[in-house]
């Protein structure tokens, strides 16, 4: 019932958060126009990556629930990585056309609506506060993340309504296409530390919270392991990891010292973050085929 309760307060949070988003970012499309302020038109790119976010994020709550199935063995925690591709790449086209943008304001300086930048800069700042204190109080892996993304937004809402207010009492021409420049570095910064990551998962490298080397050691300094190899460990996406082995023991005379072997090897695991392990069992006398 506890479980069911927090599932739902984690689904509504993230449809909350994501029509909230999505709303004020095609409002601050126009508003950018209408202002003719490049910096609002660069956190509209930002919100737009945000509310694929928030959408992705609400829409993989519920999948993410569906059993593992006869296609997708290990379940559909690794369509979040798919989903990361392409809210990167939002991110980076929209960052690269506004900087371009920014260039050309710099080389044909225009007027700013001071006002309209404040305005919607106290109003940025009121509905992205809002949505990142409904998820902030969430407890699953998808609201934290998204939290911070909105939080983000509330940072560079607050840089706006500064040039706006600076703008509104001196004319500084530079001001608003330099803060565009500063929001779109920042995206793309951000941008390209996420991609890497989730490169790395894609091409199966082991995550940085786990230590082969150290699983390694632990499991060869039982009494009964002569050593291991095939070891394995990759992520499925960021948080859920998955190891595999084989070990090679050393003489033994019953099943059930084979069986406290096991034992002591799955205990020595749960101190780490896998989801699912697979352990291969060899006495003295098999030759492991895979083994190279």
């Amino acid at each position: 019932m506890s479980h069911d309760h927090s599932h739902h307060h984690t689904h509504s949070n993230l449809k909350l958060a994501f029509f909230l988003n999505l709303a004020f970012t095609i409002l601050e499309i126009v508003g950018g126009i209408y202002t003719n302020s490049v910096a609002i038109l660069s956190d509209a790119v930002h919100d737009l990556g945000d509310s694929f976010s928030l959408g992705l994020a609400w829409y993989l709550d519920k999948k993410s629930k569906k059993s593992a199935s006869s296609q997708f063995s290990f379940g559909f925690q690794r369509f979040s990585l798919a989903g990361a591709f392409v809210n990167a790449l939002i991110l980076l086209l929209g960052s690269i056309y506004l900087i371009s943008e920014a260039i050309q304001r710099f080389q044909n300086p225009e007027v700013s609506d001071a006002q309209g930048m404040i305005l919607f800069a106290l109003l940025g700042i009121l509905v992205n506060g809002y949505a990142a204190f409904k998820v902030s109080k969430g407890s699953s892996q998808n609201e934290k993340v998204i939290s911070w993304h909105l939080i983000e937004d509330v940072l560079g809402w607050a840089a706006v309504l500064i040039a706006g207010v600076v703008l509104y009492f001196k004319e500084i021409p530079w001001l608003d296409p330099a803060l565009s420049l500063g929001i779109s570095i920042f995206i793309l910064w951000n941008v390209f530390k996420n991609l890497k990551g989730t490169i790395m998962i894609f091409l199966q490298a082991v995550p940085e919270d786990v230590s082969l080397d150290e699983i390694k050691s632990k499991i060869c300094e039982l009494e009964k392991v002569d050593s291991v190899h095939h070891m394995h460990i990759w992520s499925l996406e960021g948080e859920h990891h998955v190891f595999t082995v084989h070990v090679k023991l050393k003489p033994i005379e019953t099943l059930i010292e084979l069986n406290e072997i096991k034992t002591e090897i799955k205990k020595l695991l749960k101190a780490y973050p896998f989801s699912h392990y697979t352990i291969e069992i060899e006495d003295d006398q098999e030759e492991c085929l895979m083994r190279s």
